[in-house]
C-alpha cells in the first residue's frame, strides 16, 4: 500500500457531527447558570417542560407505524440482541462501576452515570451511521424503534430497582411517567391515522419543535440544580474523571457489540446495526424521563448522559467512515439490504 492510499485510509470524516444543536444545547446550560428561573418564573418553566415533554411522546407515538414495527419482527434474533445490550449489558455495566465511588465518582455522578446506562437507544444517528457504514439499515431502523418503545417502560422500572431513592423515585414518580410518557404516546399511536399524513407533511417545522421542547427541558433542569446548589459538588477534576469513566464505557460497548454479534452468527451487514444500535443511548428520550423522576437533581443527573451523547456521536462518525472502507465488504449494490415492508425512519430527535 502506499503512502497516499495509507493516508487516504486512515483519514476520518471531514465532518464530525458536532452541530448547531450541540451548540444550543451548551448554549441553554450555559443560560440556566446565568439566569436560571426561580420563584413564579420556575413555576412556569416547570409546567411548560412538563407540556413539552407530553408534547415530544405523543409526536413519536403519532410517527411510528406500528404495522411497520410489527413487520420488523421478522428479524428478531438481532432486535432481541440490541435490547439485551442496551438493557442488560448497559445496566450490569453501570452497576460495576458502583466501585468507583468515591475516589471517581461523587454519589451524584454515579447516579447520574447508572441513569445514562439504562435510556434506550437513539434512532436517528444509529440510522445515519449503519447506513453510512453500509450497514441493515431497516434493521436499525426498527432496533432503534423497539428500543424507544420498549424504554418507556423499562427505563423507570430499572431506574426505581437500581437506582432506588437516589432520584426520590416512588409510586408518585412512576404515575408521573405513566401519565406524562405512556398516555401520550399512546394517545399518539391511536390519532396517527388521521394525524399521521399532517406530521409527514411537516417534518421540519415539527423537527425544530422537539428540539425545541428538549431545550427547554435542560434549561429546566439546569436551572432547579443551580437553584438547589447542586452545581457545587462538581469540579473540573471530577468532570474529567467522568469523562474518562465514559470513555471507557462506549469503548467496551463498541468492543462487544461488534465481537460479540460475530460470535453469535451475524454477518457483517448486522453486526454494523448491532454495534450502532446497541452502543448508543438516547440523548431524546432520557432528558425528559430525568426530568419526571429526579426533580431538583435532574441536571447531575443528565449531565453524563448530554457529555456521553456527544462523545458517541463523535466517535461513533469515525467509525463509520472507516466501516464504509472495510476491505472484506461486499459491493454497495450487493450489500443493500431488501426492505421489510415499507420501513421509514420516524423523525425524531436524537
Amino acid at each position: 500500500m502506499t503512502p497516499r492510499a495509507t493516508r487516504r485510509t486512515l483519514r476520518p470524516p471531514s465532518r464530525l457531527p458536532v452541530d448547531a444543536y450541540v451548540l444550543a444545547l451548551l448554549g441553554t446550560v450555559g443560560l440556566a447558570a446565568l439566569l436560571p428561573a426561580s420563584g413564579a418564573a420556575a413555576t412556569v418553566a416547570e409546567g411548560a417542560s412538563t407540556g413539552a415533554v407530553a408534547l415530544l411522546f405523543f409526536l413519536y407515538g403519532a410517527r411510528l407505524s406500528t404495522r411497520e414495527a410489527l413487520d420488523g419482527l421478522r428479524h428478531w434474533r438481532l432486535h432481541l440482541t440490541v435490547l439485551g445490550c442496551t438493557f442488560l449489558l448497559f445496566p450490569l455495566l453501570g452497576l460495576a462501576a458502583r466501585g468507583l465511588v468515591p475516589t471517581v465518582l461523587t454519589p451524584q455522578l454515579y447516579g447520574g452515570l447508572l441513569f445514562l446506562c439504562l435510556v434506550p437507544s437513539t434512532i436517528q444517528s444509529s440510522i445515519a451511521f449503519t447506513s453510512i457504514a453500509r450497514g441493515n439499515v431497516p434493521a436499525a431502523i426498527c432496533a432503534g424503534s423497539f428500543s424507544s418503545l420498549a424504554g418507556i417502560v423499562l427505563t423507570p422500572l430499572l431506574a426505581a430497582l437500581l437506582l432506588g431513592g437516589a432520584g426520590g423515585l416512588s409510586a408518585d414518580s412512576l404515575m408521573k411517567i405513566v401519565l406524562q410518557l405512556l398516555v401520550p404516546f399512546l394517545a399518539g399511536q391511536f390519532l396517527r391515522r388521521w394525524v399521521g399524513g399532517f406530521l409527514g407533511r411537516h417534518k421540519k417545522v415539527l423537527g425544530r419543535v422537539d428540539r425545541g421542547s428538549i431545550l427547554l427541558v435542560v434549561y429546566t433542569a439546569f436551572s432547579q440544580g443551580m437553584v438547589a446548589g447542586v452545581w457545587q459538588l462538581v469540579t473540573p477534576a471530577r468532570l474529567g474523571l467522568l469523562l474518562a469513566v465514559e470513555a471507557v464505557l462506549l469503548a467496551v460497548m463498541l468492543t462487544l457489540t461488534w465481537y460479540g454479534a460475530k460470535r453469535l452468527g451475524f454477518d457483517r451487514a448486522d453486526r454494523v446495526a448491532i454495534q450502532f444500535a446497541g452502543s448508543k443511548k438516547s440523548l431524546a428520550a432520557g432528558l425528559p424521563m430525568a426530568s419526571v423522576l429526579f426533580g431538583a437533581h435532574a441536571s447531575l443527573a443528565v449531565l453524563p448522559l448530554m457529555l456521553f451523547h456527544q462523545m458517541q456521536l463523535m466517535v461513533c462518525a469515525v467509525i463509520a467512515g472507516r466501516r464504509s472502507r472495510d476491505p472484506d465488504q461486499a459491493p454497495a449494490s450487493a450489500l443493500a439490504p431488501v426492505p421489510v415492508g415499507r420501513i421509514t425512519p420516524p423523525p425524531a430527535p436524537r
